[in-house]
């Protein structure tokens, strides 16, 4: 496996970690020199392909490296700057970290130097040099000239501030000095942002015979290490990570900001393409729509009208797009807008990437910009809330983005925590300690950060409290129109609150139940407050009943013969005044529980019970006997062996042999 043009040549020794590596990349109009110079610098000539050596052109992507003169890694990446092959030279500047603006001599600036520029400037690209080369074929007095014309068209520009170093490449001079500015220019760079987040926007698919499929890209947001798992995005497709390269230089760890060629495991060739995009699983949700601010180019050609179409590029990835102006109806050259661009097929990216839109035909570079959300649901155009809700986006603190998020729908911890809006998983943690705090937000299932888990459901407390608010609307009228009944059983209670995902109802029930706002009574629901209650009629026929199952305790009448419904049955049963074990047979709650304790006293001395014991000894009739001793066995205090009853033991053995008390139903309100 190769990372570099000669696919052949021989490895070196592997090495443990690859230390920090720039990218530099060329720009600049065909036939300034790029390749000649970048060859002079490194020794490697980065023109790979038969065609480009024959027409004297870079066509596709080139790649070399060197060392500077402090000793840093540098990885070279060559784009054409034929204007045919523009879309190429697009997949190479989206990851670096210093540009080489070239420009010949002889020539001056010409067309595709000045959209290079507006190129860099779009990406964000602000450090860098102006390089002249061919400098031996002028004399001094038009190299100044140029110089001076390269100045101004660089001023305004990511790159007005640049140095700039005129050099032979064929000669040599010059170069010493092209190295020590680079370095210079690289040690002043601020260091890249940490993370674990690794992205391989994927620049060359090939095979290398004996290794299999391999890819090449600029490493972003974190390491790769050989043996990791990953997906190829938008499709998803699993793979996992056979060997790593790095200038040549097998590693097993290759870090952010290096030029890597990735040995992939379980994939052939023609199910990769450039555009497609290595990540951790979960880190990147493909879409086809993203949020963006959007800059036309004050000598853009055209305005761009509501629902035009573009070519998009972010990364190494081309898609047709067109796109929906929120805030306005057209767009001018030099104007800047909050746009959603739609896709045909799905992308994959994150907040912050920034991209560039060009004119399908005739082709040319028109603008650029930044990806605010890159999986937004779709916008109406004019809404005064979308737009706020994007400037928060692109501008707020964590803690506002994040608060933002969970008042437009519930999100999980894990989702928030998985690169939602570019926020690192410890900005996230640190915006909901801050959020919790201050009563701005709810943890379902946790709060506190030791107590949080990847799947809570976190909420804004409006959205709470407005939750809590559907469920008292949702059991207080049930206990109205069904006053005997304990409560909403719960399968009906989370139909009727409709959430989504259903799992969230839940979480809803549960946080419910621990503030108080609801009790669980088991299968059911109820509110607080709410207390079955007999009304007068209903009453004096159950205290006729009670009476009589008191009179005879072990032999009780059954609720028929007293003219009680099943409704007020299962009222007193709910109320814990009766103790119903069959049809038509039920105890008081005493001579329930004296049962019970009797029968475990009679096992303890003779070790089992038949049911003519059972009977004889309480003198009951066989009816109530053998429906007592099946409800034994049911809460697991006995089980039955041949005609005999014996103490049940193991797993699942009952320790508190008693009926439900009354005092159940009397916790005080909340």
């Amino acid at each position: 496996m190769s990372a570099g043009p000669a696919a052949d040549r021989s490895a070196a020794s592997a090495e443990r970690v690859v230390h920090p590596t720039f990218v530099v990349g060329t720009a600049g109009h065909v036939d300034h020199g790029k390749s000649t110079l970048v060859k002079a610098l490194t020794g490697i000539d980065p023109d790979r392909l038969a065609e480009e050596k024959a027409r004297a052109m870079t066509i596709d992507l080139g790649f070399a490296w060197l060392a500077l003169p402090s000793g840093r890694r540098v990885s070279v990446v060559d784009v054409p700057g034929h204007e045919r092959f523009i879309k190429n030279m697009l997949a190479g500047v989206g990851g670096i970290d210093a540009a080489l603006l070239v420009v010949a001599a002889d020539e001056g600036p010409m067309p595709q130097t000045l959209e290079h520029l507006a190129i860099l400037d779009l990406l964000g690209v602000d450090r860098g040099l102006l390089v002249l080369t061919k400098a031996d074929a002028v004399d001094a007095d038009w190299l100044d000239l140029v110089a001076e014309e390269t100045r101004e068209r660089v001023a305004g520009t990511g790159l007005a501030d640049a140095p700039l170093v005129a050099v032979s490449a064929l000669k040599g001079t010059g170069l010493t000095e092209l190295r020590a500015t680079l370095d210079r220019i690289l040690s002043e760079a601020p260091p890249r942002p940490g993370g674990n987040r690794p992205r391989l926007p994927v620049d060359r698919v090939f095979t290398v015979a004996g290794f299999g499929t391999v890819v090449t890209g600029t490493l972003a947001g974190g390491p790769l290490a050989v043996g990791q798992e990953l997906r190829v995005e938008p499709r998803g497709l699993p793979t996992r990570v056979r060997g790593l390269q790095t200038h040549q230089t097998k590693v097993d760890r290759a870090g952010a900001g290096a030029r890597v060629a990735v040995n992939l495991s379980g994939l052939a060739v023609e199910q990769l393409r450039r555009g497609d995009v290595l990540a951790p699983p979960h880190l990147l949700h493909p879409t086809q729509r993203l949020d963006a601010r959007v800059r036309l180019l004050d000598d853009a050609p055209v305005a761009l009208e509501q629902n035009a179409a573009v070519d998009f590029f972010a990364g190494a990835a081309e898609l047709p797009a067109r796109l929906t102006l929120l805030d306005r109806e057209r767009l001018e050259p030099g104007e800047t807008a909050w746009v959603q661009i739609r896709f045909r097929e799905p992308l994959a990216t994150l907040k912050g990437d920034r991209f560039i839109v060009r004119r399908p035909s005739p082709s040319v570079t028109i603008g650029g910009g930044e990806v605010v959300d890159p999986a937004p649901p779709r916008h109406r155009r004019f809404r005064p809330e979308v737009l706020g809700a994007l400037e928060t986006l692109a501008a707020g603190s964590p803690d506002e983005i994040v608060l933002q998020a969970i008042e437009r729908e519930p999100r999980e911890v894990r989702a928030l925590r998985g690169g939602f809006a570019g926020l690192t998983p410890g900005e996230v943690d640190a915006a909901l300690d801050q959020l919790v705090a201050e009563g701005d937000a709810v943890v379902l299932g946790g709060g506190a950060e030791r107590a949080r888990r990847p799947g809570d459901f976190v909420l804004a407390a409006p959205a709470w409290e407005g939750l809590r608010e559907r469920l008292r609307a949702t059991l207080a009228p049930f206990h109205a129109a069904q006053p005997l009944r304990r409560g909403m059983p719960k399968e009906e209670v989370k139909s009727r609150l409709r959430l989504v995902p259903p799992r969230l109802a839940d979480d809803v029930l549960a946080a419910a139940v621990a503030a108080g706002a609801a009790v669980d009574d088991g299968q059911t629901l109820r509110l607080p407050g709410f207390r079955i209650a007999l009304d007068p009629a209903r009453r004096r026929v159950a205290d006729r009943y009670l009476a009589a199952l008191a009179a005879a305790p072990y032999t009780p009448p059954g609720p028929v013969e007293f003219g009680l419904d099943a409704e007020t049955l299962g009222a007193l049963e709910d109320l814990g005044e009766v103790v119903r074990v069959a049809d038509g047979v039920v105890f008081a709650p005493a001579a329930f529980d004296a049962l019970v304790r009797d029968t475990l006293a009679l096992l303890e001395r003779d070790g089992s019970l038949t049911l003519a014991d059972f009977r004889d000894h309480f003198q009951t009739s066989r009816k109530y006997a053998q429906a007592m001793l099946e409800e034994l066995d049911r809460r697991r205090l006995t089980r039955r062996v041949g005609d005999a009853r014996v103490r049940f033991t193991g797993p699942g053995a009952a320790t508190v042999p008693s009926a439900p008390p009354p005092s159940q139903q009397e916790e005080p309100d909340r």
